[in-house]
């Protein structure tokens, strides 16, 4: 029979496996029962459907080891695979891409290839030379068997099976002189790893149990087996909250795949009344890998009494909550609801709503309780939150506008708004803004002198969503939002300048032109001989993303030149002649522009300037 091949990348990655990179190898024994659990549920789901009743209790997962041949066998009753899906699903491991990202993620403490990339298939590779998958697909009556040694490929070939369901045979390792791995025959330790990881599965978890008891009519003791049920069956998330630890949450957040960090927050909900659920929900601290592709599916798997109806119910969350991780279980929903249906269930919204109630609560609970872990999760789902002010024009803001955060002057850490506006002295009319690649870089800008000189704070917008975001916000505690690039800043007409100089700021207008839309005598600026403003709705930072986005268009800010009459240099326009103006005017604008990291339109030019300035 010929063997086939895995395909390139996945190759390389099962090697990875196949070399222990990974420490924790016990999590195998997690995927293969999460894995049978879901096709039990398929299967389990599809005879509620067609009327059949099959009974739970036939949806056994069972694990039996055998220690000389050095196997350990798991099987289910689930819906079983067909020889396309045995393909599919075991003969590709991983999307493209994954071997980069892995390759980006190296240094970092607490990557899970498995956990990023759904191959937990593939970690039994980690503890097993050889794989062997007996399945029979429900409704076939041709099983097949599928069988790899490593990365050297895999066969696929017809076999007998009684009933639908699949069977895995891992041949185990031997032992090493730095790794054990006797321990996954042991029938303590499989107990032990059930009971750790996969306690609560609904279907019961079998094992044939060595015991010992008294021979009849002796004092001496004999051993039998008996089959036990080593999970207690109960889902996690109806068990009562004070019988749970921490450990039992974090547990299921990775059997479940929901991620292999460890979450900010647990939220778990038990409501009775016009409304009835449970809620799990898991606010993580990382980001998946593809959560900001469009490859990344939002929502929280669905449940009527235990049964899952859908797997990602993108319609119980807003897209701005989209990371929430977890699962809504109600017995108010019915099993064969469609989606098409479900987006049209006044029950389902009304659960929605609440739960973006609760989430929105605990996400300020965990700011103001636990700051440190509130920024860890701010800067992986931050700019979720942003796009989330900025979609829907608005109409979220009361949800959001407590929860983001930006950097300040006042700190180098984070700020929320209501901690600004309440440092903000009585006289300050604005919230004060900047925008740049930093808050180094914006603090440093001409633009922040005069605000900082006034003893006002500034929000340091680095994201291109930021402005965006707060001009959709429009304002916070009646206070507006201000760049500080803007022309008028609200307290220059207290500084107004001389008419004096009006005539000066014409002749430099005349020798810029279109370039700029207004010259004028800045009463913001303290050491900084010029710098550039802005009126109307685009600022210069807008100008600046609009321009580089596909269809950005030509969106140009309408600009101002400020300059300082404290400056040495202003002397120096006072006193030129016309055409020594015109230079100056023109290295002044090309400076500004600089400053604000946009781009000269005639480099050349600008440098034979300087150079002609040099001359003299």
């Amino acid at each position: 029979m010929a063997k086939k091949q895995f395909k390139a990348e996945s190759k390389r990655l099962l090697e990875m496996m196949i070399h222990s990179i990974y420490t924790q190898k016990e999590i195998f024994l997690r995927e293969l029962i999460s894995n049978a659990s879901d096709a039990s549920d398929k299967s389990y789901y599809n005879a509620l459907m067609s009327g059949s009743g099959l009974d739970r209790e036939r949806y056994e997962i069972h694990i039996a080891a055998d220690k000389e041949a050095r196997t350990l066998t798991l099987s289910d009753r689930g819906i079983g695979m067909s020889r396309e899906e045995l393909e599919k699903n075991l003969g590709t491991i991983a999307e493209s891409g994954s071997l980069k990202f892995k390759a980006e993620q190296e240094e970092k403490e607490g990557v899970d290839i498995i956990g990023q990339f759904g191959v937990g298939f593939y970690s039994a590779f980690m503890v097993a030379d050889e794989i062997t998958v007996v399945s029979l697909k429900e409704g076939e009556e041709q099983a097949y068997c599928w069988n790899s040694k490593g990365s050297d490929g895999y066969t696929i070939k017809e076999a007998e099976k009684g009933e639908s369901g699949t069977t895995i045979i891992l041949h185990i390792k031997e032992n090493t002189e730095t790794d054990s791995y006797d321990e996954f025959l042991e029938e303590y330790h499989l107990v032990e790893l059930v009971k750790k990881y996969s306690d609560f599965i609904k279907y019961p978890i079998t094992m044939e149990r060595t015991k010992s008891r008294k021979k009849e009519g002796s004092e001496e003791y004999e051993q039998y087996t008996e089959k036990e049920t080593l999970n207690s069956r109960v889902p996690l998330w109806k068990k009562a909250k004070k019988d749970l630890s921490k450990e039992d949450y974090e547990n299921f957040y990775r059997a479940q795949r929901y991620g292999y960090d460890t979450p900010s927050k647990v939220i778990h909900n038990q409501v009775e009344g016009n409304l009835t659920y449970t809620a799990l929900l898991y606010i993580p601290s990382a980001a998946p890998f593809d959560f900001y592709t469009k490859d990344f599916k939002k929502g929280l798997a669905l449940y009527s009494n235990g049964v899952m109806i859908m797997e990602k119910c993108a319609d119980l969350l807003p897209d701005y909550f989209g990371f929430v991780q977890g699962l809504v279980d109600s017995a108010d929903l019915s099993l064969n609801i469609s989606r098409e249906l479900l987006q049209q269930d006044h029950q389902l919204k009304a659960i929605s709503k609440n739960l973006t109630k609760t989430i929105r609560k605990e996400l300020l609970s965990l700011l103001e309780k636990d700051r440190d872990e509130y920024i860890k999760f701010f800067e992986a789902f931050g700019r979720t939150l942003k796009y989330g002010l900025y979609s829907d024009w608005g109409m979220n803001r009361e949800t959001l506008q407590d929860l983001i955060l930006f950097r300040s002057s006042a700190n180098e850490g984070y700020t929320a708004l209501k901690e600004y506006t309440d440092r903000m002295p009585e006289d300050q009319k604005f919230i004060y803004y900047g925008t740049g690649e930093s808050r180094a870089k914006i603090l440093a800008t001409p633009a922040a002198e005069g605000v900082l000189a006034k003893g006002y704070e500034i929000l340091c917008f680095t994201e291109d969503v930021d402005e965006f975001a707060i001009k959709m916000l429009g304002g916070y505690a009646e206070k507006e939002f201000k760049n500080i690039t803007d022309a008028d800043l609200g307290f220059e007409a207290e500084e107004a300048p001389a008419e004096e100089h009006q005539e000066l700021m014409k002749k430099i207008k005349e020798a810029l032109g279109e370039k700029v839309s207004e010259v004028k005598v800045s009463a913001r600026l303290v050491s900084h001989p010029a710098c550039l403003s802005s009126k109307g709705a685009i600022s210069i930072e807008m100008e600046k993303v609009l321009s580089a986005a596909p269809d950005g268009g030509n969106a140009k800010a309408e600009k101002v030149l400020e300059i300082n009459p404290n400056h040495p240099l202003f002397s120096q326009l006072e006193q030129a002649d016309d055409s020594r103006l015109a230079t100056l005017s023109e290295v002044l604008f090309n400076q500004a522009l600089l400053i604000e990291g946009l781009p000269i339109d005639d480099p050349v030019a600008y440098s034979n300037a300087i150079w002609k300035l040099l001359e003299k």
